[in-house]
């Protein structure tokens, strides 16, 4: 019989997913499938990495938000194990679940995963050292996926970010930023830059609509210094896709390669995780991971 690895995050959202893991154990049976549950904590991902290597799995599961699948495939990538990912999307957001397409009920991404369809995707590495599969973000706003109340997140899901961030535009301040890539170097005031490999970052949705997870390419998106009174016009830009891209307040560059310098007191958010402060190197991979998809 193969073996697959169920790696789980119990607090990530709902926390639905441990209450189910008989349900979860019986569908993968049904498929001659043993899989193994490895509870997922922020100080054993050396453990989940020695499990990873000294035992053969056909595939790995992973249930929590985006920053417990980038723990998961960081672990992946930086092994050299090419093993298949199958997620559960049990955080508040799931914007890189979204990007992929998967639904949000345990029941679908179950069937997808166990329908077998794989698709190769890519992932950016920032200063040689942390990986990003959906979001890598800068300046204000950024803290509100980690500075707010995991009960308010739990209660509210998206709309408790959206709260978070209009306590704080009185308090915007300018961020100076250069910006280079093989073609360009963007040099200015800015409130917030975001890098995308997918279509969604913070529960908004289409943020680049043209983001393909599979292209090779990353999406940056600056927003400029700008008066406070023309931010709600920009969220309600991003709220309800309305040419967001295109607003004389916004640039867009799409490249492989980018390095980011500027101001360091503030510290970044990576898959909705905070991390580290400028500068940055930030380079994406070619579909370096597997995937199951629709």
């Amino acid at each position: 019989m193969r073996k697959a690895l169920l790696v789980y995050n119990p607090i990530s959202g709902n926390r639905n997913v441990p209450k189910k893991l008989d349900y979860i154990v019986s569908r993968f049976l049904e498929k001659d499938m043993l899989i193994i549950p490895f509870r997922m904590e922020k100080d054993n991902g050396a453990l989940l990495e020695q499990v990873l290597s000294e035992d053969e799995y056909a595939y790995v599961v992973v249930s929590g938000g985006d920053g417990t699948v980038n723990m998961l495939a960081s672990i992946l990538l930086k092994a050299g194990l090419d093993i298949p990912i199958g997620i559960i999307p049990a955080g508040t957001c799931n914007d890189f679940a979204r990007s992929l397409n998967l639904p949000s009920d345990l029941r679908g991404c179950l069937d997808i995963i166990l329908e077998g369809n794989i698709a190769k995707i890519d992932a950016g590495l920032i200063n040689n050292h942390k990986y990003c599969l959906n979001t890598c973000a800068g300046g204000n706003f950024v803290d509100v996926s980690y500075s707010t109340n995991p009960e308010f997140k739990k209660n509210f899901g998206p709309l408790a970010y959206y709260v978070k961030a209009l306590g704080e535009v009185s308090n915007l301040k300018p961020i100076k930023l250069k910006l280079t890539t093989d073609k360009e170097t963007v040099e200015g005031d800015f409130l917030l830059f975001l890098i995308l490999n997918g279509k969604h970052a913070a529960g908004l949705s289409n943020i680049v609509g043209a983001a393909d997870i599979s292209d090779g390419f990353m999406d940056i998106v600056l927003v400029k210094n700008c008066l406070h009174v023309e931010i709600p016009g920009l969220l309600f830009k991003v709220l309800n896709n309305v040419d967001f891209l295109n607003d004389k307040n916004v640039k867009w560059i799409r490249t492989s390669k980018c390095t980011i310098e500027g101001d360091q007191s503030f510290n970044l958010s990576v898959d909705g995780e905070e991390w580290e402060s400028l500068p940055i190197t930030i380079e994406f991979f070619h579909q370096v991971l597997k995937v199951f998809v629709k």
